[in-house]
């Protein structure tokens, strides 16, 4: 039971002590994540290191031990997000109907050099614009799911594509295609 307690008792000392260093470990190692998700991960890596069973190997490197802990769920959640990818035709589609939607060309009279000129906008954006674009109009996501899942308001997420839109309507303005015939 004396392991036990100086594990316990090690383990919350270097939490307390850590927390802090933790959470920028994180942020260091998951490229655009917020200080919440870092956070989350850091305090979900605790639980479970907390909660092992009683009669586990005891922790000779606490740090060593906890921050392999932290590599391997970083690991396991870039796992995840990889997992969601989609195959390339699907991406080519959505692109497509990202263009016509955009350029309000419901028959593909808009150009393969819009298309790429919009790519090309689109990764120039400011992350928080672009992020709400690809997961509003790529990844399927609703604004009440990426809300509940950042913890940004629904309003604000709505206002960031609204302005997101507006850029690349300002920045592609000067692509458009003219129209011909009509």
């Amino acid at each position: 039971m004396a392991a036990k307690n100086d594990n316990h008792n090690n383990l919350t000392t270097f939490f307390n002590e850590e927390y802090g260093s933790l959470r920028s470990y994180v942020k260091s190692r998951i490229r655009d994540t917020s200080e919440q998700d870092a956070e989350d991960i850091v305090q979900d890596v605790a639980l479970r290191i907390f909660s092992r069973p009683e009669d586990a190997i005891p922790i000779t490197n606490v740090g060593g031990f906890v921050y392999n802990a932290i590599r391997n769920r970083i690991i396991d959640i870039m796992r995840g997000k990889k997992e969601k990818k989609l195959p390339s035709e699907e991406i080519d589609r959505q692109w497509r109907e990202f263009a016509e939607f955009f350029y309000g060309d419901a028959d593909n009279s808009y150009s393969t050099e819009m298309e790429q000129a919009l790519k090309k906008a689109v990764e120039d954006l400011k992350p928080v614009y672009r992020d709400i674009v690809i997961a509003i109009d790529f990844e399927g996501y609703n604004y009440r799911q990426i809300a509940e899942r950042t913890g940004i308001p629904a309003g604000t997420l709505m206002s960031r594509r609204h302005r997101a839109m507006s850029e690349l309507s300002k920045k592609l303005e000067k692509i458009k295609e003219p129209e011909y015939g009509n």
